[in-house]
C-alpha cells in the first residue's frame, strides 16, 4: 500500500479549511493514518522545501510555510500520490479544474492551500521529517472491501 504526506497550509488553516481538504481527500477512499497540527520552523521549511534553495522563490515560501499552524497528513492506499496530486489540482489554482481542491478554494500560487508529496520516494522522505515511527497508525477499516477489490 502506498504512502503519501499531505500538508494542509497555513493560507487553509487560518480560513477554516482543514476539515474540507481532510474530507475531500477522505472521500477519494484514502485512508489517514497520521494527522498532526504544528508550526513548522526555518529549518524544517528548509529540510522540506530543500529542492528550492537558491530559487528566487524560496525566501518567501519559507516566510509563507512558517507564518502560521498548518496540519500535517500521512494518507495510504493504491496510488495515493497520484490519487492525492489529482484531488489537490495543478500548482497554480488559476489552471486547476474545477472540483479540485485548488481550483475550488485557491486563487494563488503562493497560497494555494495543500501539498502533497510529488512521488512514492519524496512521500518517504517527507514523512520521516514530520512523523517518528511510533505516530503512524496501521490499522483496518471495516469498509475497505467497498472502497477497493482484493
Amino acid at each position: 500500500m502506498e504512502r503519501t504526506l499531505v500538508l494542509v497550509k497555513p493560507d487553509a488553516v487560518q480560513r477554516g479549511l482543514i476539515g474540507e481538504v481532510l474530507l475531500r481527500l477522505e472521500r477519494t477512499g484514502l485512508k489517514i493514518i497520521a494527522l498532526k497540527m504544528l508550526r513548522m520552523d526555518r529549518d524544517m521549511a528548509g529540510q522540506h522545501y530543500g529542492i528550492h534553495q537558491g530559487k528566487a522563490f524560496f525566501e518567501g515560501l519559507v516566510q509563507f510555510i512558517t507564518s502560521g499552524p498548518l496540519v500535517a497528513a500521512v494518507l495510504e492506499g493504491p496510488g495515493a500520490v497520484e490519487v492525492v496530486r489529482k484531488e489537490m489540482g495543478e500548482t497554480d489554482p488559476v489552471k486547476a479544474l474545477p472540483g479540485s481542491i485548488r481550483g475550488d478554494l485557491a486563487l494563488s500560487i503562493g497560497r494555494n492551500i495543500v501539498h502533497g508529496s510529488d512521488s512514492s520516494e519524496n512521500a518517504r522522505k517527507e514523512i520521516s521529517l514530520f512523523f517518528k515511527h511510533g505516530e503512524i497508525l496501521d490499522y483496518e477499516r471495516q469498509i475497505d472491501g467497498w472502497i477497493r477489490e482484493s
